[in-house]
């Protein structure tokens, strides 16, 4: 039987080849976040700003985000973001129907509107506020009533 002769950690780095990989692990995740850093800093860019890569479309901008394929768009309508369409080489997507669009404002309609849908359900089916919540609500409001001295 053979016994194995175990190594303390600074010789088993010196018999190791490839001994400077922590070096490199940790140049290569600083040169990751100093990218990811960059790139978040592209997709916060509101439609104003001057180095914003904006679409205007019929009722809608398109704000680039990031991506090459693919590449993605935050999607305003007035001052309010309503959501992320993605355009691929054949076709834009928005991500919530499994729907192939080939205009941006046919993506960011079908967003639109399923937005619309979805305020209307959440409102239709919220259960309105019993006696007790309502008043607690009273009574957990600062009173506006003063009392002149």
């Amino acid at each position: 039987m053979r016994t194995k002769h175990l190594q303390s950690p600074p010789k088993r780095n010196l018999d190791n080849p490839n001994h400077h990989a922590t070096q490199t692990m940790i140049t290569t995740l600083s040169f990751q976040e100093a990218q990811l850093d960059e790139s978040t800093e592209k997709i916060l860019l509101p439609p104003t700003d001057p180095n914003a890569e904006v679409q205007e479309i019929p009722g809608y901008k398109l704000v680039y985000a990031d991506g090459a394929c693919p590449r993605n768009y935050r999607v305003y309508k007035g001052d309010s973001m309503i959501g992320v369409i993605f355009q691929y080489i054949t076709h834009w997507s928005n991500g919530v129907d499994s729907l192939r669009y080939t205009e941006p404002v046919d993506a960011a309609v079908g967003l639109d509107d399923f937005m619309k849908v979805a305020r209307v359900l959440k409102a239709a089916t919220e259960q309105p506020a019993t006696e007790e919540e309502l008043l607690d609500r009273e009574f957990d409001a600062p009173s506006e009533r003063f009392v002149a001295a």
